[in-house]
């Protein structure tokens, strides 16, 4: 369910790549605390991280972590991965393997510990796992708003069917507000129930992959896919400003509910599935791909996400081609890997870029697939070179069999400015357990977009 390459690849290669504080002393301190949040939380750049749903589990990566690693009071918005459309074309959740998780979302109790406000989870409250957790982490950070991310690489199999109509998509949108936004969740035990989860989502990211285009082996895909996504995002952002209209005002402005895509870097991808010009007036905002550009499971080595690249993919190519179409530049947030694209098997000598391989690099969780924290071990184990193209901003490690192409606080800063010389949006980053304990990769990028 992870982000995939969307520049051509063999259905055997994307199988490959398919097996996955202390609080203020007194009231002085209490209101600085809250202007340091919303300094960063309210600033210019969104700042967008992914928590996948499931890295609670082998990765013992907790929403917690992102309190005690220093990374939640420099987000802006965190993504929730992912939320999975049925085959009825409707929002859903529950316990079904492979397709959803109301374990991990909302009825897993946490200890005192594992929580974010330190206290533990009781048998009889309507909310826990990850949701309450995020619920505690915005109480913590105001400001901060939580997105529910729906589809992801494995879970956009129906969004075609369910875009086809406009009954259709009524029904799919109406559902996706009810479960997420009103937080109308199903009754699992002593958990859900009507407006369990309400107030925590603040808004809908669609992860479409992709309209119009290949996707998963299993995602339907259709000619008519532009027309009926560029439709499906109206949809929703009439219902999300009509619900919004609906709540009480309270003196002040209705609420407004963000609404945010990923989208492609391939040209074709582009073309084949976004009517750029008309889907950017509903969006807020949308997030590039800024990585995958080349994936493990391909026969040569190559950089996965370079700044710049003549003749291949690139962040820059990726800016420039949505710009071109229609998209403005503040509108536009960069993605970044948070992890690396590695191949083992390598021959022919030099830096080891551009070279045939045998195999993905053998990894942690994924063949081919390895957080930074794992590759900063390398880089300073004395067993690899750290290789860097400083005019084209990427990195790579080389051992003489083994390459991984990644990004650094080196790369990032790179990035970072980039984001400010161009106007763009911001940053986003997959995913957020990739980072180290104390948030190096997000400390970088918090540095950079602030220009220090």
């Amino acid at each position: 369910m992870r982000r995939r390459n969307l520049s051509g690849l063999t259905t055997a290669a994307c199988a490959l790549m398919l097996l996955a504080g202390l609080a203020p002393a007194s009231a002085a301190d209490s209101g600085r605390e809250a202007n340091r949040h919303r300094s960063h939380h309210e600033r210019a750049y969104r700042t967008v991280g992914y928590f996948t749903q499931w890295g609670v589990y082998g990765r013992d990566f907790q929403v917690k972590d992102l309190e005690t690693s220093g990374t939640a009071a420099k987000l802006t918005h965190v993504n929730y991965a992912f939320g999975n459309v049925s085959a009825e074309g409707k929002c859903f959740t529950g316990n079904v393997p492979g397709e959803a998780d109301a374990w991990a979302d909302y009825a897993r109790p946490l200890d005192a510990a594992g929580s974010v406000d330190g206290v533990a989870d009781t048998d009889s409250q309507p909310l826990a796992g990850n949701f309450n957790q995020l619920r505690e982490l915005k109480a913590a950070h105001p400001g901060l708003k939580v997105m529910i991310s729906l589809g992801g690489w494995s879970w956009s199999t129906h969004f075609s069917d369910a875009a086809r109509t406009a009954a259709s998509r009524k029904a799919l949108v109406s559902s996706c507000i009810d479960l997420y936004i009103k937080g109308n969740l199903p009754v699992d035990g002593a958990r859900g129930g009507e407006g369990a989860a309400a107030g925590l989502f603040d808004g809908i990211d669609i992860d479409w992959e992709w309209p119009g285009s290949a996707g998963d082996t299993d995602t339907v895909h259709r000619p008519e896919d532009k027309r009926n996504f560029t439709a499906l995002v109206h949809e929703f952002r009439t219902q999300l400003d009509a619900y919004a209209k609906s709540r009480p005002k309270g003196g002040t402005k209705p609420r407004h509910y963000e609404l945010s895509a990923f989208v492609p870097t391939a040209p074709t991808k582009i073309d084949a599935g976004f009517d750029v010009r008309r889907v950017m007036r509903d969006f807020d905002f949308v997030n590039l791909q800024g990585y995958d550009f080349h994936v493990s499971g391909e026969a040569a080595t190559a950089q996965q996400s370079a700044l710049y690249a003549e003749g291949d993919f690139s962040v820059d190519g990726t800016v420039r081609d949505w710009v071109r179409r229609g998209a403005p530049a503040r509108k536009l947030v960069m993605g970044m890997p948070f992890y690396g694209q590695g191949w083992t098997g390598v021959t022919g000598g030099g830096d080891g870029l551009g070279q045939p391989a045998a195999a993905p690099a053998p990894a942690t969780y994924a063949a081919g697939y390895e957080d930074y924290k794992a590759l900063r071990k390398l880089a300073g184990s004395g067993q690899y070179t750290v290789h860097r193209d400083n005019r084209n901003g990427h990195a790579w490690l080389f051992d003489g069999t083994t390459l991984w192409t990644y990004d650094d606080p080196q790369v990032l800063r790179a990035k970072t400015s980039y984001i400010r010389d161009r106007g763009l949006g911001g940053a986003m980053f997959w995913s957020l357990d990739g980072d180290t304990d104390d948030g190096e990769l997000m400390t970088a990028v918090d540095r950079g977009l602030s220009g220090h």
